[in-house]
């Protein structure tokens, strides 16, 4: 497909988000006071969602409302397990986060046949389906999500020393609260993901990999580059560093832990299974 067509359909998947989003804030308001500027940089977070998931959806054999479903529930769970992570951590008084919550799945569920309809149509090569690994898929998915609680810890001491005085004025929840958020919530959610990125993706296990991470990483840090309420802009950006870094390195895992196997391996299961 001509890069100038794909442009124009990425244009028209943002313009459909955008509408989408106001749609949504016009049905279920949400009072909160924003920072100056802060809709020009909602406009650019939206453009790098619409972009990102239309590279991604090029290469995915999935079409019409299917496809329109998937690329919206993937922002879709990462703004959720986000907002259900704020409503943990931030104390700001009067904020609803069941409200936000609802708006931003309003949006979602208006732009999915939008996105369908846009991105829905395009032409793609026709690729051979690769058998997907039957073996140790509960084992695979329970080392994500452990590897997901890790990096998350590992890069929350890396930044501790940044954000400490903000959180002192928080209401941090319990050490086995954290655990379990991000084992049963954030982990899992953020795992079929990475998977569903990847699977759509349809590239070489190597390629394949780093673009899940860097499509991961990309939706998963573009609310940050927004100003908001929640957070200073120091701590803000130090966040934001954060899940660059953390979240290229988990999505890069998932993506190479859950890639299909090569021909050979393929035919070498196949044998062992007859």
């Amino acid at each position: 497909m001509k890069t100038l067509t794909v442009a124009g359909r990425i244009l028209l998947g943002w313009i459909a988000l955008v509408v989408a989003q106001m749609i949504a804030g016009a049905v279920i308001p949400v009072r909160i006071t924003l920072p100056p500027h802060a809709f020009a940089w909602f406009l650019l977070a939206d453009l790098v969602i619409a972009g990102v998931l239309g590279c991604v959806a090029l290469g995915s054999q999935q079409r019409g409302v299917r496809l329109g479903v998937v690329m919206a529930a993937i922002p879709l769970g990462i703004a959720v397990v986000n907002l259900i992570e704020g409503g943990f951590f931030l104390s700001q008084p009067g904020v609803g986060w069941t409200r936000i919550a609802m708006q931003t799945i309003l949006g979602y569920v208006l732009v999915a046949p939008a996105w369908a309809f846009i991105f829905g149509r395009m032409r793609r090569p026709q690729i051979e389906p690769v058998a997907a690994r039957i073996d140790g898929t509960v084992l695979k998915f329970l080392l994500c999500d452990v590897a997901y609680l890790v990096l998350y810890y590992a890069a929350g001491i890396v930044i501790f020393p940044f954000v400490k005085d903000f959180y002192a004025t928080q209401h941090i929840p319990p050490i086995r609260t954290i655990v379990a958020l991000q084992l049963l919530v954030r982990g899992p959610v953020f795992v079929f993901i990475c998977i569903s990125l990847m699977r759509m993706l349809q590239l070489p296990r190597r390629a394949g990999a780093v673009a899940t991470g860097l499509a991961f990483t990309l939706l998963s840090s573009v609310a940050l580059i927004a100003p908001n309420p929640f957070f200073p802009d120091s701590v803000r950006w130090v966040h934001f560093g954060e899940v660059i870094v953390s979240n290229f390195i988990f999505g890069t895992t998932v993506g190479w832990i859950w890639a299909p196997p090569r021909q050979g391996e393929v035919e070498q299961a196949m044998k062992a299974a007859a």
